[in-house]
């Protein structure tokens, strides 16, 4: 499998990963390694909140996804 960013610009070079979120083939160039925070639901009170967890998630996006996900924050 090739990645599609290099593949449309006419590169040729291996993907090594694939987006989670788009399913987009990504090089070692291309891939976005992010750490997705894990947290257990403790139920104390009214409302449930939130306990973080030592370990996180890896998760590997594209650009395109990953500016999508953070404008939400930067608004």
């Amino acid at each position: 499998m090739k990645c599609y960013i290099c593949d449309q610009s006419g590169k040729d070079s291996p993907a090594v990963a694939v987006c989670i979120i788009c399913g987009m083939a990504l090089c070692r160039d291309h891939a976005i390694r992010e750490e997705l925070p894990m947290c257990e639901k403790v139920y104390q009170g009214l409302a449930p909140t939130c306990r973080p967890l030592p370990l996180s998630m890896p998760r590997f996006v594209c650009e395109p996804c990953r500016a999508a996900m953070q404008q939400a924050n930067t608004a």
